[in-house]
């Protein structure tokens, strides 16, 4: 006959952990989260290399003319309509080909000067039957003198130019110099004897 069942043993001591289990399987990919909030400006990067020169461009429109600036005109050319001027006074050029601004004076045979700056003046004259000398005046003041030695019956020829520098009313002008044995300048109606000015440069408004 068998005794009396015994009554229940305490619990037993812990046992160890166990070792780790292999990897399980890759799980299904997630859904994608919601986008987070905007990061701070970063700072400003380093200056990159110079790029090539890029192709011109196109013409651009075209500017509003302009005002135009403002120009000096002085001018004059007047020939001879007789031979033999008197000498000792200024030579009468009355033969007009070129006086717009009338600066020249036929009257009186003298160019005055209206804006001041610098000129050019000549003169060709036709020489027959006797010498020529003739000076250039300014102002009651010859500054240049031409000498022609006529020879024999031909016709010759003296000449002469010079630049000047004019103050406003200064005048010019052509004289037979001396007495009438050097007054041989002749013309005719197929010979001339010329006398030209121009302003080349006019004086800057300071």
């Amino acid at each position: 006959m068998g005794g009396l069942p015994g009554y229940p043993g305490h619990n037993g001591v812990p046992g160890r952990d166990g070792r780790d289990g292999k990897d399980g399987d890759k799980g299904e990919k997630g859904d994608q989260g919601e986008q987070g909030p905007k990061g701070d400006q970063g700072e400003a990067g380093v200056t990159g290399v110079e790029g090539a020169q890029g192709l011109p461009g196109s013409p651009g429109l075209k500017g509003e003319r302009g005002e135009s600036s403002l120009t000096y005109h002085s001018a004059f050319s007047v020939g001879l309509v007789s031979k033999d001027p008197p000498p000792n006074m200024p030579i009468k050029f009355t033969k007009i080909f070129y006086n717009e601004q009338k600066h020249y004076d036929e009257t009186t045979g003298k160019f005055l000067c209206v804006i001041p700056g610098t000129y050019y003046f000549s003169y060709h004259l036709t020489v027959y039957l006797k010498d020529v000398k003739v000076s250039l005046y300014r102002s009651g003041k010859a500054i240049m003198f031409t000498y022609d030695q006529f020879q024999a019956t031909n016709l010759d020829q003296a000449s002469g130019s010079v630049l000047l520098h004019l103050k406003a009313g200064e005048e010019i002008w052509l004289q037979v110099f001396g007495e009438g044995a050097y007054n041989g300048i002749y013309a005719d109606n197929i010979n001339d004897s010329t006398f030209t000015g121009f302003l080349l440069y006019p004086d800057m408004a300071s």
